[in-house]
């Protein structure tokens, strides 16, 4: 199998016609009507993907999105019949990794699919990869350490929650330690050259990374804004 999707969508036809087409591509599937049922299901299948309607009985895509961004690191594409900036909004802040807008085609919802999924796949790809790197590539910025061996980000010697598009974050970043990056080429670098989200993705990011590494995420010191073109990491 390509991996494992979860859909949550509450119209039959739409959840069957998903369901469908996800299967002739390879992928197993688990489909879910409301929100409640979504958290089950994914607690229990561990999902690489998940697709995630807005409008849902029980709780809403917003509210299952945020509860499972506590739980786990599985990428999440929403789907909403609003095609509203500010709902987008919301669901980057509450965890959502891409969004689409109904009606959709399915075959930019099969592309996007394969996407995210290949993302999942080169994470874990360098993972392995690193897990046999030299072990002096540590980075350390006063009591912040990045162990790139083991994908690890310690402060004061704790462990940070991080998730993985956290994680890549910080590493583009601390590798490019002084060095002005705009939003468009922290993008590319970070989501790839195919993703559809705009920039306001790398400033959400941005704000997470800042409340876990910074000693004041209002004043920050370490990931410092640079006003019209992105970001400078000064460690």
């Amino acid at each position: 199998m390509s991996g494992k999707v979860l859909v949550v969508e509450d119209e039959p036809t739409l959840l069957e016609t998903l369901e469908y087409n996800l299967g002739r591509q390879g992928y197993a599937v688990w489909t879910a009507a409301d929100g409640p049922t979504a958290l089950k299901v994914a607690r229990e299948e561990r999902p690489d993907l998940i697709l995630l309607d807005i409008m849902l009985p029980g709780l809403d895509g917003f509210e299952v999105c945020r509860i499972l961004r506590q739980e786990m690191n599985v990428p999440i594409l929403m789907l909403t019949a609003r095609d509203n900036e500010v709902d987008k909004v919301v669901g980057l802040e509450v965890g959502a990794d891409d969004y689409m807008t109904k009606p959709f085609s399915m075959r930019e919802l099969l592309a996007r699919v394969k996407a995210l999924l290949r993302r999942v796949r080169l994470t874990r790809e360098e993972m392995a990869a690193e897990g046999e790197a030299a072990v002096g590539d540590v980075l350390t910025f006063g009591d912040l350490t990045l162990n790139l061996n083991r994908n690890e980000v310690l402060r004061g010697g704790e462990t940070l929650p991080l998730r993985p598009r956290e994680y890549d974050l910080l590493v583009f970043l601390a590798r490019n330690r002084g060095i002005v990056l705009s939003r468009d080429l922290i993008l590319e670098r970070v989501w790839g050259w195919d993703y559809r989200g705009g920039s306001r993705t790398v400033d959400v990011h941005v704000r997470w990374l800042r409340e876990k590494i910074e000693p004041d995420p209002a004043d920050p010191v370490r990931i410092v804004t640079v006003r019209g073109v992105g970001y400078r990491f000064e460690g």
